[in-house]
């Protein structure tokens, strides 16, 4: 075997439609586009979403619920999260900036620390937001918590 001599599978391409191209290759005349109108005509292409005429879908569903654009979104982050990164750097204060460091938010990310594993280390957390069982944990462990 070699590279001239490679072909596809039997059956497993097909040839295209000549089409336009006269009368005995039985795609002549309209070339399979039927009598005038856009759909015709060189260059037409269908709307997205177009069905034709009928109500088309994203028309027919009703409109529900709202966008508050005052809210705010943070980065939840976990005590284990805070408890694996001091024991990896020995560190006693987590700010945001160490967490962006880290690689665990973007620059501009507001955090809210929450309150899932254990802390075992005194540490100051500095960061937007804290759930109650996180500021409690960080507290029990001897540490302080510093709102943004």
């Amino acid at each position: 075997m070699e590279l001239n001599n490679l072909k596809p599978a039997k059956g497993s391409t097909h040839h295209d439609k000549r089409v336009g191209r006269g009368a005995g290759s039985g795609h002549g005349g309209y070339s399979t586009r039927g009598n005038k109108g856009a759909q015709s005509r060189s260059g037409y292409s269908r709307k997205l979403g177009f069905e034709g005429g009928q109500m088309p879908l994203q028309r027919r569903l009703p409109k529900f619920g709202f966008t508050n654009l005052k809210r705010v979104e943070f980065k939840p982050i976990n005590l284990s999260t805070l408890e694996e990164l001091a024991g990896k750097k020995s560190l006693t204060e987590i700010t945001v900036e160490t967490l962006v460091g880290a690689g665990f938010i973007s620059s501009n990310d507001k955090v809210k620390i929450l309150g899932n594993g254990q802390l075992t280390k005194a540490l100051t957390v500095k960061a937007h937001a804290f759930s109650k069982s996180a500021a409690e944990a960080i507290a029990a462990a001897g540490g302080s918590v510093e709102k943004l």
